[in-house]
Order: C-alpha cells, then structure tokens, then sequence
C-alpha cells in the first residue's frame, strides 16, 4: 500500500467514525424527542429558528440550517405549520420573500424539549467516550468553538 492509499485509508476511518457517532447520537435524540412528538430535524429547524436574531429565517437559510433539500424543507415547514409550531411570513422588503417564524405553540415546546435534547446528547457523548474508537471525536467535540458562547 503506497502513501496516498493510506491517506485514503485513513480519511475513510476518519469517515466511518465520524458516521458510526453521528448514528449513535441521531439514534439517542430521536428516541428522546419522542416524547415531544418532534423527530430530530424538526427540533433542528426549531432551535435554528430561537437563534435567530429576528427570529425568522428565509426558507434556504432554513434548509442549509436542517441539511436539507429545498423540497424536503418545504415539506417539513408543511408539517410543522399545520401543528402550528412555525408560520411563513412575507418579507417586507421583498414581496417574493418568504420567512419561517416560530409561532407561540412552537416556542412552548421548543422550551420542553430543549432540556430532553441536551440530556440525550450528553448521554450519547457519555456512551460514545466509553467506546474506544469514538472516543477521540466524541472529545473533540467539547473542543469545539461556538458562537452562542460569551
């Protein structure tokens, strides 16, 4: 095996782990939100929506946010609307605009299930540091910076 087979061996190891614990968190959160009737990527959606300054988001901010497709984010903005957890809004500026706003219902169970979804992903990092392969990555991710601190 030549250098650059390495190179490649290693980044597909590095991209296995990096799946194997996103797997074992999506797994952990999506069981945990159950019990606010929210799948991962709507709790996504929603918690990207609280961050927002003006608390609204133009639908590609949106998608970008939830990794998703423009089509699978409008279906997802479908759903969520028709539970009255968000609204679409007209830009002001321009009429072909559209903005995503999280409605008072949405706020309430954002707040419910805010504390489960952090639980749940420190549980699942806890898990991942006592498994050896994800161990490193799972560390890492403490190590991470964010804008949301001071």
């Amino acid at each position: 095996m030549g250098i650059a087979d390495d190179a490649v061996e290693i980044r597909a190891h590095g991209w296995r782990t990096l799946a194997a614990l996103y797997g074992l968190i999506e797994t952990t959160l999506e069981k945990a939100l159950r019990r606010h009737e929210l799948s991962v990527v709507e709790f996504t959606v929603l918690d990207a929506l609280s961050r927002q300054d003006g608390w609204h988001m133009r639908m590609q901010q949106l998608a970008r946010a939830a990794a998703l497709s423009g089509s699978a984010t409008s279906r997802l903005v479908n759903r969520l609307e028709d539970r009255d957890l968000l609204t679409r809004v007209l830009c002001k500026d321009d009429r072909r605009g559209i903005y995503t706003e999280l409605t008072e219902r949405g706020w309430a169970l954002l707040g419910e299930a805010r504390p489960t979804h952090d639980a749940a992903l420190e549980s699942a990092l806890a898990e991942a540091k006592q498994t050896p392969e994800l161990a490193p990555l799972a560390g890492a991710l403490n190590d991470v910076p964010s804008s949301d601190r001071n």
